[in-house]
């Protein structure tokens, strides 16, 4: 599946393919062809994604064949050992955790998780979490407390499971208690938008204190889509509301609330995934860096005068 401004990108290297089984086929020789086309879609490619806009970028976010946390986790870290459950309820896998290693340090892992076939979509329940997700996740910051374990957490969520179960078991109370909890941790967090960081849903495992963001990646307090259906009765102007929303990874750093964009290969994030999760890598391995010098007390100080930061302005 591509994207309406994917398509000529995809017809050109659909031509680029076709060409290629010709020549290894030993028939005729069409390196310099070859060559010349592969200029041309790099070219094409970097024209394309320069000129894309907030809804663009929101789609990107979105993409099909985007990498999700489970497809980062075999690059990033080493003998991952998910954990499952939230000991009150139930497990809920549209948020997986667990531990693993990242270089030799261990780290305790939390992120949402989306589905590809019709069945793990809605085993997934399409990457919207339930009380009991946020219960687990919860479950797991303590444990890496206990164990001096820094936290990363992976955001890709279009928000939190607003169905009626989920209210009834306490969707409002699980979020506000992770949010809370998170607040409190001595250890360092680093929190990386992957695809769509949506409302509630990824604020619960995104108090940290240093947020990445892919660079087609967007974290909002609502989707374009439900921001329309308010202001215009209709999700017809979602492109309106996304560009208005402010929710790319420019807008997100330029307001201060991302402290780094990690920059996507060629073409976005799922064209390569394995190269993506070794930039990602870099900067997490970064940033711990940074975080694991400073003092418990000095992090949670600058935690907190991060978030109570964010939508402040004074009048003059």
């Amino acid at each position: 599946m591509s994207l309406e401004f994917e398509k000529p990108i995809l017809e050109l290297e659909t031509k680029i393919s076709e060409l290629k089984h010709l020549s290894e086929s030993g028939d005729v020789n069409l390196k310099d062809e070859i060559t010349k086309l592969e200029n041309k879609l790099t070219k094409l490619i970097l024209d394309c994604y320069s000129k894309l806009g907030a809804w663009e970028k929101t789609q990107l976010s979105r993409h099909p064949s985007r990498p999700y946390t489970l497809d980062y986790l075999p690059h990033i870290c080493t003998n991952f050992m998910e954990l499952h459950g939230d000991r009150t309820f139930a497990d809920d896998p549209a948020i997986v955790g667990g531990i693993g290693r990242i270089g030799r340090r261990p780290v305790m892992i939390l992120g949402h998780q989306k589905g590809r076939s019709t069945k793990e979509k809605v085993k997934r329940n399409f990457g919207m979490p339930r009380p009991e997700g946020y219960r687990k996740a919860k479950r797991l910051m303590n444990m890496a407390q206990r164990f001096d374990m820094p936290l990363i957490t992976f955001i890709d969520t279009p928000g939190a499971y607003p169905g009626i179960g989920a209210e009834e078991r306490g969707q409002s109370l699980a979020i506000a208690e992770s949010i809370e909890t998170m607040t409190q941790l001595n250890v360092p967090i680093i929190s990386v938008v992957i695809g769509e960081g949506g409302s509630g849903g990824a604020l619960a495992i995104g108090v940290s204190d240093k947020i990445l963001m892919m660079q087609y990646s967007i974290y909002s307090v609502i989707s374009p889509e439900s921001c329309s259906s308010i202001l215009w009765k209709g999700p017809e102007k979602a492109q309106e509301a996304a560009k208005s929303l402010k929710l790319t990874a420019k807008d997100v750093f330029d307001l201060g609330i991302a402290d780094e964009i990690i920059e996507e290969p060629l073409g976005g994030a799922h064209k390569n995934h394995l190269e993506s999760a070794k930039r990602i890598k870099k900067s997490i391995k970064e940033q711990l860096n940074i975080l694991i010098d400073q003092k418990p007390e000095e992090r949670l100080a600058l935690r907190y005068q991060k978030f109570r930061n964010i939508g402040f302005y004074s009048e003059n």
